[in-house]
């Protein structure tokens, strides 16, 4: 396609212009470390049991990482950084099953990298990324600590994880930003087994109000558009909107969108409601051709560096996809997550 030969053509002249700046000083570089570990208890209040017998798959949500059943471990996520006048590093590292499920891609001895990438701020405005970092793509992230909800919506689940590539990041303006991207295809962060590579385009908004990100992956036979915004609607309210669509890729194609309406009860807790709408073209997440619509009910309670999630979850498919202990099928699914989050 002409974007991506145009995206690898300006990517081979920022390539060089990386290599020939790799040997400038830096000043004054720190060194830190953040991260995070969660657990979560989960039980189904209708259209399953948590009996031994029982198989996860069939009741439980198949959205990603939270749908194990009873109690359940996520993740210790460990992230280090080194910032220097012009350059740095991430190197993210995950360990449990979330985390696990993260880098589903990777091979054993890799698969606890969820990112490792180098940057370089060639400018104020124009900044180079090379290596594995997660996607620019959607509302929710790998990460427990930058969701709202700790269950995971349908786009995210089979929308991309992580990339493997080199990113261009321009700010246009105090309110625009762009940024692209040549990289491996979805998911495949340790090598490029294919020798087929995807580019990656976001336009970005900003304002001190919220933002809007569109973005865009596209190959010869893959492509994939996602919008993202999020808008405080008063000092206490806020609504994120998540819209995606996506073919040609193994992880099928589909679309879907989901509100997300919250609410700053106190500087302690809050309560929000997540909607989503999930169609799915090739039965891969859902069986083909059907739709799913979830409402996921939250209300974090934050002390400190501590956050307990209770959340309740309904499920309603367009079918019965659903199967008790009992063996008797169903379209809906209704359960409970008591999650515990801690950040550092």
């Amino acid at each position: 396609m002409n974007f991506l030969k145009l995206i690898k053509k300006n990517m081979i002249i920022a390539v060089a212009m990386l290599i020939s700046v790799a040997a400038v000083a830096q000043e004054e570089p720190t060194f830190t470390i953040s991260g995070s570990v969660d657990t979560y208890f989960r039980t189904n209040l209708s259209g399953g049991t948590n009996d031994a017998m029982d198989t996860i798959g069939t009741l439980a949500p198949t959205s990603s990482f939270a749908n194990a059943p009873g109690f359940s471990l996520g993740m210790a996520n460990l992230v280090m950084g080194y910032e220097g006048d012009k350059a740095g590093f991430v190197a993210d590292l995950v360990f449990g099953p979330r985390g696990a499920d993260a880098v589903f891609a990777s091979g054993p001895a890799l698969n606890i990298v969820n990112q490792l990438y180098a940057y370089y701020n060639v400018t104020d405005n124009f900044k180079l990324t090379l290596g594995n970092f997660n996607t620019f793509l959607g509302y929710e992230v790998i990460s427990p600590t930058a969701n709202f909800n700790y269950s995971t919506s349908y786009m995210f689940s089979y929308g991309p994880f992580s990339h493997t590539g080199l990113k261009a990041d321009f700010t246009l303006s105090d309110k625009w930003s762009l940024a692209v991207a040549v990289m491996n295809p979805t998911d495949y962060t340790d090598f490029n087994p294919s020798n087929e590579y995807v580019g990656g385009l976001q336009i970005g908004y900003s304002t001190d109000a919220g933002s809007a990100y569109l973005n865009v992956l596209s190959s010869e036979d893959f492509f994939q558009i996602d919008l993202t915004t999020g808008w405080d609607l008063s000092e206490s309210f806020y609504l994120g909107i998540n819209a995606t669509s996506q073919t040609g890729d193994a992880s099928g194609d589909f679309y879907g969108a989901a509100g997300y309406l919250q609410l700053a009860v106190s500087d302690v807790v809050a309560i929000g409601v997540r909607g989503e709408y999930f169609s799915d073209g090739n039965g891969v997440a859902i069986a083909g051709d059907e739709s799913v619509f979830a409402t996921t009910f939250s209300a974090p309670i934050t002390s400190g560096s501590l956050t307990i999630i209770p959340e309740i979850r309904l499920d309603a498919l367009s079918y019965d996809g659903f199967v008790d202990g009992e063996g008797t099928a169903g379209s809906s699914l209704s359960s409970f997550v008591l999650a515990a989050v801690y950040s550092f």
